[in-house]
Parts: C-alpha cells; structure tokens; sequence
C-alpha cells in the first residue's frame, strides 16, 4: 500500500487544504484486460490554500509503483470422454487444453505423466503407455499432425490466449491392458524470449514487504485437481485423461454342418455313397451388439475319404442352404483376384480350406461353403 502525506502549510493567515478520498473496489477484470505486469504507475496530489486572500498552490512528490505479476493458468481436457484404442497402437492419442490466466505473457513447460497412484477417476489404470510425449498443437486446428506438431513446450502465451496440446503414445500389446490414466501437467515459465523454453517462474517470497519499483511475482492459480497431484499457488496445474482399451472380446461362435447334395443314383434322398458329393457350411455369429471382430479366419481339414471340389468355397451371408448369394473364391494363396470384402483359399498339400471375414459387425452371421467328394 503506497500512503501519500500532505503537510498542513501554516503560515500567518487561515489555510485550507483539499484532499481527494480513495475510489472503491475495481470491477472483476480477466488476464488480457488487467494491467499488464511491469506497467509503472504514477500519480501526484495537489493542496490549494489561501493566505490573506491569495489562493496558492502546492505539489505532492510524485509517488510510483509498478503492476506485479499476477500467475495463473488452466488446464482442462479437450475432448468429451477417454481415448479408446486398441493393443500395440502406435501414436495414440489424447488432448488437453491451457490457457494463460496470468497479466503478462509467459512460457509454459509441459509434462506427461503417469503412474500418478491413487487419484479419483472412473476405472484402474492397470498399464502404462511407452514413448509418452507432450506436443504443442501449433496451428491451432485440433488435429495432431506428426510433422507439424513438433513443439514440446507453448511459446509466447499471452494473457486469456489458450493452446491445445496433445499427448501422444504407445499402447502395449499385454492382453491385461485396460486403461491407462495419464496427466498432462503444466508449469508456468518466464516469457520474453521467443523460441526459447523460459526457466520455471518464481515467486516472489511472500513475506517481503512489496518494492515499488520491482516486478513482484505472485501464484494465484487454484488447486487444479483437489487430490494431490497439483498444489494451491504453485504455479502449476494438471488434468486428467485416459486411454481406454475397451472391449478385447466379443460372443463369437462357429458352427459346422453338412448336406449331402447328391449321390448319382436317388434325386429324392441322396446318401452318403462313393462319388457323393457333400457340402461343408462354417457359420460364424458375431452376437455382441456394436462390436465388430476382425479378420475372423476360418479353417478346415478336408477329412479323410474325401476329396475338395476344386473352387467351390463360396463365403457370404448366411441364406440357403448355406450361402445366399455368395461370392466364390478361387483356391490360390494370392488374394488379389479375389471379390472383395472376403478371401479365401485351399492348400492341396495340408488339405487345408480357409475362409477369411475382414471384419464380422455385431448382431451378424457370415458363412462359408464348400464341397467334397466321397472316395
């Protein structure tokens, strides 16, 4: 507080002095519009008074101070829920958002973090991420783009201005993995010196009485998680999100049966004669709802006694007596004059047939059929 003092002039007639009465609160301000940091402020008061009719004048000393650094800053997610990914991911990723509170512009570091222990959040961290790294979304469009988005620390802030960073990384392929909770955690470091990281800011002790002529560095910022991980005015602060592996499995089931198509002797009832020829149908049911399975591969030994119908295998939806309006596969490895979405293939030496689904949607049913002969 800066107290300015006028001496009462005495002299041999009667003296009047006017004195001007402190204004009241300041109305609520946000960081771009409060006094930047390091502005001088000063001001004088006046004194009029009247001897034996003459009014004089007299000056006050001119009293100076300049604004101190007010610090805060925000931390919060930028997305609406955890990140789902899947095992062996590379380059997943989360986003957070920070904005500079503070009346002066300011560097902020950045910290990706994990096994942060106990903290409130729905769900176990039970895994961590590898090559877990904090980039600076620097065009500022929302989308983390590797060969732009290089930048590890936020440069140049000024006040009420936000950035969104990214943190980035590597799922492992543990069959446990489930969620992994990570935090994004911010310090707020000295400006002025743009494509250089500033050194961590620091305050100014607070039981030093204020220098009117010095820049005075004071944390305002809020306990940014209230469990822990981020302190009332230590100039940081952090947020929370997840990496979610969600669901690894779904109802998937395979079922085999046969029919006897014909025999070269009865139309009505063929039976299982030399020289019959049978239908093998693999039916494969996907009965979690929204959940797809990919790349169901399905495989069968043909049985002794009998010998595979060179391109027969048909896969397609379920109808029929086996394959409605299926899409037949030739029997070579070499997938490329296959129709699409499904391949498949016959391998003579193991009598191996194979029948492969891209992708099996929820709720959902894909067959595939083919045919031998009896020996």
């Amino acid at each position: 507080m800066i107290r300015i003092v006028l001496r009462r002039l005495l002299l041999s007639g009667t003296a009047a002095v006017a004195a001007a009465v402190p204004g009241g609160q300041a109305a609520a301000q946000t960081a771009s519009t409060a006094t930047p940091a390091g502005t001088t402020v000063s001001n004088t008061a006046q004194a009029t008074y009247s001897v034996n009719g003459a009014t004089q004048t007299v000056q006050s000393n001119t009293a100076t101070f300049v604004v101190d650094r007010k610090v805060n800053l925000t931390v919060v997610k930028a997305q609406n829920a955890d990140t789902s990914v899947a095992l062996g991911q590379i380059g997943a990723v989360t986003a957070f958002r920070v904005t500079n509170n503070t009346n002066g512009t300011q560097d902020f570091l950045l910290d990706p973090d994990q096994n942060l222990g106990t903290i409130i959040y729905v769900g176990t961290d039970n895994y961590d991420m590898t090559n877990l790294k904090a980039y600076v979304d620097v065009n500022d469009n929302g989308t983390y783009e590797p060969g732009t988005d290089v930048a590890t620390f936020i440069d140049e802030l000024k006040p009420d201005e936000a950035r969104t960073v990214f943190l980035v990384g590597d799922v492992p392929t543990s069959q446990l993995a489930q969620l992994a909770i990570v935090s994004l955690h911010v310090t707020v470091a000295e400006g002025g010196a743009a494509g250089t990281a500033g050194a961590r800011l620091r305050q100014t002790t607070l039981n030093v009485l204020n220098q009117d002529n010095e820049v005075d560095v004071v944390f305002a910022d809020n306990d940014s998680d209230g469990i822990g991980g981020d302190g009332l005015h230590d100039g940081e602060a952090r947020a929370y999100l997840a990496y979610d592996v969600g669901v690894k499995n779904v109802d998937l089931t395979v079922n085999k049966s046969m029919t006897i198509l014909s025999d070269g002797v009865s139309t009505l009832n063929p039976k299982a004669l030399p020289g019959a020829v049978v239908e093998y149908c693999l039916s494969a049911r996907n009965a979690t709802l929204l959940t797809a399975a990919a790349n169901v591969t399905l495989t069968d030994i043909v049985p002794a006694n009998t010998t595979y119908v060179a391109q027969s295998l048909t896969i397609g939806v379920a109808g029929g007596t086996c394959v409605l309006l299926g899409q037949g596969q030739d029997d070579d490895a070499d997938d490329a004059n296959d129709p699409g979405p499904y391949r498949g293939s016959y391998d003579a030496t193991a009598r191996r047939v194979t029948a492969i689904i891209p992708s099996l949607a929820g709720s959902t049913t894909i067959n595939a059929s083919f045919r031998v002969t009896i020996n």
